[in-house]
């Protein structure tokens, strides 16, 4: 059965990226790891210890901040009845950002801090709207018209 929007169900289908769950379970605890000991081995287990209870202290600190200044921009913009796109990248990427800000490690911290942080959130609000523009892409026939059968018919509505 085909959908006049997307098209036949039997349509190409896109290949789960093994490759990125093979990166977030191996390569970066192991990553993880090698920098929590090079940086024990500078400055010393306790401080190093230390410095990640300082750094998860700071994270939950800039998540709360960022949090409610991206809260009280998208309640503003919706009052305003404008569309909340920037707004609403703005909360995933301050949600996926603490939540590396709260995992233990120094490489998802720097990350977490990237993507939670006003000045350096632009740049990756930009690569997340490539990333989700390339995903929804509407199938259209060549005439421009939807794919699949069109019914005409009228709308009655019974609430009159």
């Amino acid at each position: 059965m085909s959908s006049p929007v997307f098209g036949p169900r039997r349509s190409r289908r896109r290949r789960f990226p093994w490759w990125l769950l093979i990166t977030a379970f191996i390569v970066v605890p192991i990553l993880e790891i090698y920098v929590i000991i090079q940086v024990g081995q500078v400055i010393g287990a306790w401080w190093t210890i230390l410095l990640l209870i300082a750094d998860s202290i700071f994270g939950s600190w800039l998540i709360k901040h960022e949090g409610r200044r991206a809260w009280q921009a998208l309640t503003t913009t919706i009052q305003s009845g404008r569309m909340p796109a920037a707004e609403l990248a703005d909360g995933a990427l301050i949600l996926i950002g603490g939540t590396l800000m709260l995992s233990p490690g120094f490489v998802t911290d720097a990350f977490g801090i990237v993507l939670i942080l006003p000045f350096t959130r632009p740049l990756a609000r930009r690569l997340l709207t490539r990333v989700v523009a390339r995903r929804l892409v509407e199938v259209r026939r060549p005439g421009g018209g939807p794919q699949g059968p069109v019914v005409r018919g009228e709308v009655i509505d019974d609430d009159r």
